[in-house]
This record gives C-alpha cells, sequence and structure tokens, in this order.
C-alpha cells in the first residue's frame, strides 16, 4: 500500500508556516502517543530549524503507557522535552504554559535586556491531521474556538488563539508529507485515522495491527474476542474476528474488507485497550513487526 495524500491546502500550510515562524518564540510539536515517530512530520525538523520546541505526546489514554516511556526516554537523548497528555480530558495540558515560559526563558531575558516588556509568548503548535491539535487549543483557552472532528483535515487555515495576556498560540492545518517511502509508516497511520479511510486497505492495514497485537497484546486478542487460544496467524486471526462480528458472506465465507474495518473501528475508540503500534526498536529492526501481507499469504 502505497499512500500519498498532499491536497493543496497543505502545500500552502507549509508556506504559511515558514512565513510565520520569525514571528514565534516556541514550537509545540503534537504527536500522536501511540506512534510517535511515524506521527511526526519529517518535514518539520527543517521548518522549525533551531526554535525552542516541545513534543506532546497526544491521546496518551490510547496509547501503552510503558511504549510511551520509551518514547519519553528517546526524545529525552535528543535534549527535546516530551509530555504526554490528552487533550479531549485535559490530562497534563496544565503544564503547558509553565513548559512554554522555560523554553522560551532566554528569549525573555535577551528581551528584556533591551528594555522590551510585555508581549505575550507566541506559540506555534504544528502536527499531521487528526493528532489533536483543535482539541488542545479548544481545553488551552477554554473555549471552542477551533473546529474538531473525527476527520483528517478539519482545520484549513491558521489562526492566532489568545490565552490571556502571557501566551499566544497559531493553530495550523496539519501537514502530511507528499509520500510515504517507508510502508510501515504509511500502515501505522493508516491504522491510527491519520489517513482518509477512502485512500486506505481496510484489511491490510488490520493485518498489520492483528500482527503487531499477537506480538505484543495476544491477551488483548483472546479476551476481546473471547478465544481460548490464538490462531497461528494473522490472517486466520482475522478470519476469527469476522466469526465473531458476523462478517460472513454466500458460502459461510469471511467478508474480510468489513472484518477489517470493524478491527480497526474497535482500535481506534480504545475498545481493544491502550495500544501502540510503534516502539523505539522498530526503526531498528530488519524486518519490522506486522510488515505488509496480502490474505494469500500466512505468516
Amino acid at each position: 500500500m502505497t499512500i500519498q495524500w498532499f491536497p493543496g491546502h497543505m502545500a500552502k500550510a507549509r508556506r504559511q508556516v515558514t512565513e510565520k515562524l520569525k514571528l514565534i518564540d516556541v514550537v509545540i510539536e503534537l504527536l500522536d502517543a501511540r506512534l510517535p515517530l511515524s506521527s511526526r512530520n519529517p518535514m518539520i525538523d527543517e521548518i522549525v530549524s533551531d526554535k525552542p520546541r516541545l513534543i506532546l505526546l497526544n491521546k496518551a489514554d490510547l496509547a501503552d503507557e510503558k511504549a510511551t516511556d520509551e518514547w519519553i526516554s528517546y526524545f529525552r537523548k535528543q535534549g527535546i522535552r516530551t509530555l504526554p497528555i490528552d487533550a479531549l480530558s485535559g490530562k497534563g495540558v496544565n503544564k503547558l504554559p509553565e513548559l512554554c515560559k522555560e523554553l522560551a526563558a532566554e528569549m525573555l531575558a535577551k528581551r528584556s535586556e533591551r528594555g522590551m516588556q510585555g508581549r505575550a509568548i507566541r506559540i506555534m503548535i504544528l502536527g499531521i491531521p487528526n493528532v489533536g491539535k483543535s482539541s488542545l487549543i479548544n481545553r488551552l483557552s477554554k473555549r471552542s474556538v477551533a473546529a474538531t472532528g473525527d476527520r483528517p483535515a478539519v482545520t484549513k487555515a491558521q489562526q492566532w488563539v489568545k490565552m490571556g495576556d502571557t501566551l499566544e498560540l497559531l493553530d495550523t492545518p496539519g501537514i502530511l508529507w507528499p509520500k510515504f517511502e517507508d510502508q510501515m509508516v504509511g500502515l501505522r497511520l493508516a491504522a491510527s485515522g491519520a489517513i482518509k479511510d477512502e485512500l486506505i486497505d481496510f484489511t491490510e492495514v488490520a493485518l498489520f495491527v492483528i500482527a503487531y497485537m499477537m506480538h505484543y497484546y495476544p491477551e488483548r486478542l483472546l479476551e476481546r474476542f473471547k478465544l481460548k487460544e490464538l490462531p497461528e496467524d494473522r490472517v486466520s486471526m482475522l478470519e476469527e474476528v469476522g466469526k465473531k462480528r458476523g462478517c460472513l458472506i454466500s458460502g459461510g465465507n469471511i467478508d474480510y474488507d468489513k472484518a477489517a474495518e470493524i478491527f480497526l473501528r474497535e482500535l481506534r475508540s480504545g475498545k481493544l485497550g491502550p495500544i501502540s503500534v510503534e516502539r523505539p526498536i522498530d526503526w531498528e529492526m530488519d524486518e519490522p513487526i506486522g510488515k505488509p501481507l496480502s490474505l494469500t499469504d500466512h505468516d
């Protein structure tokens, strides 16, 4: 599955972000806690350059806490402050204003030396579609100022949002990169809902997640689908999902696409429990867990 998705407003957004960056004091990079590196646009490093940066691992409530700790350690080694949050419930969000002030301390000190006082700290929030930027801004501002939705690419324009007299936030549309060269990145993003479902192969994505869960979360599959033991391979596991969810067609065969779609809906809604589909070690493996597989192949 090769995914290419770069709507016109995203190309425009990149240009706007680059233009506005000179006005910004701190950059907040919002990632999906379930797949931090795969949800991190590599273009952002180039765009942001040396601006003070804070990484937020959003949707931490849906992620495996142990895996999240591994990611916090991973980014700490790179010298990047990292904080797990849940923008919807507000967990961890109250720490942001103080962290932003710490990151902007050097800039504030230089401004004070030049006799410049009073201007609010300007923050830019960046991230890929559907990672929760608008939900975070609404939570921080304590009002609904940014459009939200469960489909990617809801935000299509930049806007400034005031937070009292001390902080100003710049919301930006989600920016994906033109093409995912790494198939695993595309699969992880598709699993999370960051890519429009019309552009993905449900079955291929579900088979990836099932393989990952069979390795890291076998007990969740057993419990959710009321199985006594796991099947030998992921295709057989998807067949079990189909049987348990009534995804049958003529002749008693499995409707794989329907079973896969139901499975992914349950994953995204948290019904399978807190699950991460990426760990730092995945980027060191020659053969990653859940490599692309067709229905005709059984592993």
